[in-house]
């Protein structure tokens, strides 16, 4: 399938995706940043993804990630992977791109919704930049700083150096959309 990364080993059959290695969303680093862009992208091609978690200690706030799609059931797993299960659905978390801004729906927290516009030259700047997972060290003070915001706002991921942007831009929604 075009348009899926290919740093995560994975089949495609039709609208189903197998992710063929458990992704190790604790490691940490690009490894957990190239995971969940494979995620991010999958939700925004509105694919099924069937893969398992590696590791039980995952060293940040999973709920930041409930919007993506879960990872299967597994003996022993942690409880913060079945909730995530519980609370994943469609359209928790997307955004929207303009030419000189995003607009980003937040719905992950239960009971809340909130809808931001980033119109900053920077947040936005930051913003498309972490599309692809990015090493710290390589943005500037400005996207720096913007990166901060955009994870403060739980809009990205930081981890051991690397950062990521966490809303998808929808380019499926199921049908019928309403029942979002």
């Amino acid at each position: 399938m075009t348009g899926l990364p290919t740093a995560v080993p994975h089949r495609v059959t039709g609208r189903w995706v197998e992710v063929t290695e458990p992704l190790r969303l604790g490691a940490g680093g690009r490894e957990t940043a190239e995971a969940v862009r494979f995620l991010r992208e999958c939700q925004g091609l509105g694919l099924t993804v069937a893969w398992e978690a590696a590791g039980a200690e995952i060293p940040y706030d999973v709920r930041h990630l409930r919007h993506l799609p879960p990872p299967g059931e597994h003996p022993g797993e942690a409880d913060e992977l079945r909730d995530w299960r519980a609370g994943h659905s469609h359209g928790l978390l997307y955004h929207r791109r303009g030419p000189d801004f995003v607009t980003v729906l937040d719905r992950r927290q239960p009971g809340s919704a909130a809808r931001l516009t980033l119109d900053h030259p920077d947040l936005v700047a930051a913003f498309r930049t972490l599309l692809e997972p990015t090493p710290l060290a390589a943005l500037d003070s400005a996207r720096r700083t913007a990166t901060d915001l955009l994870a403060a706002e739980r809009l990205a991921l930081i981890t051991e150096g690397w950062a990521v942007t966490l809303p998808p831009r929808i380019r499926r929604w199921p049908v019928p959309c309403t029942a979002i």
